[in-house]
């Protein structure tokens, strides 16, 4: 039989190989097993994390595992702004089992102080020896250094599991840190040939009740909705979060009004909410009107105006350094076109109801002149198809 020398040993070459082989083989399936434990819990801390949809802002959505010896001994999550960061709940969960754990966290601890202490000094106080990290903080002034910090303690640190989850969790945080202008939606409910009211102005209803109660998910999660002063003269809506299985938040409701001609009866100044109401409106405005809409409790903004409307893009401006930092447009067709032209939008959902109008007479998604080529339409990426009842959602992005 063959001999080979190896590392200094002299084997028999087939039983060389065998032993290498399967060594091999066992270190590729240890570290295969490793990664997915990994993905395991810091799904489960994605899925803690998620609990704050709505409630967070302006901070992130942040869950925490801690595991030891592969047992989950202690779980938290950021419940609301201003309260204890989910590593810190976590830990507290934990107690004196924290130490020789390992940490599963959706976003890089912090190592600054804001309204709260940074969560990097109280992981390395309760002896955590590993932090697996989904995502770096997107804050440009503080990325990196939880986990720099982390690892100068002394403690192994695994960062990207699960990173793209974690990244569209927080989409909205993320633009907003990055930029300072908040992220925005644009929600719309159309026909299937592409309406979403009669000619009257009738919209009630376009979408099935399966998709109407997921819009007032999505108006809880917002810090904003915002609608043109038309759909207010129409609907008369409340544009507040009507659900049935939990208290949702209401977003604060922005009309877009250039010559402030709303209704001083109209039910969104008459509400008894938590959130504000926001009229935007320009300069030259009646100073009386501007006056008796303020003693109603709104708020009123003056903005610049391009073309005879609310420039929205400076407007986006603005509502960031209101800490807005997500929007929701909910129409109609002159504001849904303005938002597109401007640029401000990140991401559509389009419900699409089994109805046909079987008219050219009704209000289209979108009002005014469109680009002269296929070419030129607006690309919309990284689709996702969900069915609400019989409706169908269409989820995708713009930048």
């Amino acid at each position: 039989m063959p001999l080979r020398v190896f590392r200094g040993l002299i084997f028999p070459f087939d039983r060389a190989l065998i032993i290498l082989t399967v060594s091999k083989s066992v270190v590729y399936s240890l570290a295969k097993i490793s990664i997915m434990d990994d993905k395991y819990f810091m799904k489960m801390a994605l899925e803690l994390a998620e609990k704050g949809l709505g409630f967070t802002s302006p901070n992130p959505m942040v869950g925490a595992v801690i595991v030891k010896d592969g047992k989950v001994v202690g779980k938290g999550y950021h419940k609301a702004v201003g309260k204890a960061h989910a590593e810190i709940n976590a830990i507290n969960d934990a107690k004196t089992s924290a130490a020789g754990g390992t940490l599963y966290v959706t976003l890089e601890p912090c190592n600054h102080t804001g309204r709260t202490l940074p969560c990097t000094l109280k992981i390395a106080e309760a002896g955590i020896k590993r932090v697996v990290v989904a995502m770096k903080d997107p804050n440009p002034d503080v990325k990196g250094g939880g986990i720099a910090y982390l690892k100068n303690k002394g403690i192994d640190v695994t960062l990207g599991i699960c990173e793209d989850e974690a990244k569209k969790l927080n989409e909205a945080f993320i633009k907003f840190v990055e930029t300072g202008s908040p992220f925005v939606t644009l929600k719309c409910a159309a026909t299937l040939d592409g309406r979403i009211a009669t000619r009257t102005g009738d919209a009630r209803w376009v979408s099935g009740e399966e998709s109407r109660r997921f819009v007032h998910k999505l108006r809880h999660t917002a810090d904003a909705i915002m609608v043109g002063v038309n759909t207010v003269k129409i609907d008369d809506p409340s544009l507040t979060t009507r659900l049935d299985d939990m208290n949702g938040l209401d977003p604060a409701r922005i009309i877009l009004d250039t010559n402030l001609s709303i209704s001083e009866e109209a039910r969104v100044l008459q509400l008894d909410s938590d959130s504000d109401t926001i009229i935007i409106t320009c300069s030259s405005v009646s100073k009386d009107k501007k006056n008796r809409i303020e003693k109603k409790g709104a708020k009123i903004i003056e903005a610049p105006v391009k073309d005879g409307l609310i420039d929205l893009a400076s407007l986006m401006v603005h509502l960031g350094a209101l800490e807005i930092t997500s929007l929701l447009i909910e129409g109609g067709s002159r504001v849904n076109a303005s938002a597109l032209s401007a640029g401000i939008v990140d991401k559509v959902i389009f419900f699409y109801a089994p109805k046909i109008l079987g008219g050219d007479d009704g209000i289209p998604m979108c009002m005014g002149p469109g680009p002269d080529l296929m070419k030129n339409c607006i690309p919309v990426r990284n689709i996702n198809v969900h069915r609400f009842g019989d409706d169908v959602m269409i989820e995708g992005y713009i930048k």
